[in-house]
């Protein structure tokens, strides 16, 4: 039941992600550099404040985590650009469609066991994005922006792929969140002439950084060990879901039929995956 909470918890600050970024980006008052540094910069001191309430030591290692904490740092960066141009349900839909497929990818070369069961939950549950991303007269999206979250996806599969290793969730968090605020701002110099921001879009990235992002990530490196590669990547599926209906409560984004039948779809993989594969 604990796993079970936490999970929920997690996917939920996951898909609100979507929100914060979008209701920043959307008033272009914020640039998105700005939303990542912001981001990233407060999630990091919230974590260090944790880690040091926990442990009062130091114990972080400048040789390892580079990986994941580059990942985390692409994964972010990519993710506020995209949305500069992009609906959080359709946003959050694209991104995690591409972390199911690198997860299966990984998980595939890893030679974790997949039955025919769970991957008849992951294709029905795959038809159900197919059928809501398929192209129509009405809707059209930028290539540009759908390719910076297609990487944004691909670098969050191997964050949390990497997750499964950790040891410390609250040790290794921290370490990610504190080297991807380095790479921020060694790249910072590349954006510089763009950067603003004010007092509401840079709150929205702060709550963004420091609650769902810092804790869900938290909670999430937590969580992972506990799961196999394929039930985590399942699992996420579940995000666009809540970020679809975050967007038409808070965004006043549109819920059509087609948004209610691949719902459907989804969800009925997902249970089909994890409960009916056993």
């Amino acid at each position: 039941m604990q796993l079970f909470i936490l999970v929920s918890l997690s996917l939920i600050f996951l898909s609100a992600n979507s929100i914060f970024a979008r209701m920043a980006l959307i008033t272009q008052n914020i640039d998105a550099f700005s939303f990542t540094f912001l981001r990233i910069l407060s999630g990091a001191i919230l974590l260090l404040i944790i880690y040091f309430y926990k442990t009062k030591t130091l114990k972080f290692d400048l040789k390892k985590n580079w990986i994941s904490s580059f990942m985390l740092f692409l994964y972010a960066i990519c993710f506020s650009y995209s949305y500069v141009n992009m609906e959080a349900g359709v946003g959050t839909l694209i991104l995690f469609a591409s972390v199911q497929i690198s997860m299966i990818l990984i998980a595939i070369f890893y030679k974790e066991k997949f039955s025919s069961k769970k991957a008849l939950g992951v294709i029905i549950a795959f038809s159900g994005l197919f059928y809501l991303l398929y192209p129509k007269e009405e809707f059209s999206l930028s290539f540009y922006h759908s390719f910076l979250m297609i990487l944004s996806g691909i670098a969050w599969a191997v964050y949390s792929v990497l997750g499964k290793k950790s040891t410390n969730a609250t040790l290794n968090t921290t370490d990610n969140f504190l080297k991807a605020t380095l790479f921020v701002i060694v790249f910072m110099s590349l954006f510089i002439s763009e950067l603003k921001f004010d007092l509401y879009t840079a709150s929205l990235a702060i709550i963004s950084g420091s609650l769902t992002s810092a804790v869900g990530y938290l909670i999430w490196y937590f969580v992972l060990p506990k799961m196999k590669i394929t039930t985590a990547s399942i699992l996420q599926l579940l995000v666009p879901i809540i970020a679809i209906f975050l967007g038409v409560v808070f965004l006043d984004e549109a819920l059509t039929f087609e948004l209610i039948i691949s719902t459907l779809l989804i969800l009925l993989g997902i249970l089909i995956a994890l409960f009916w594969a056993g």
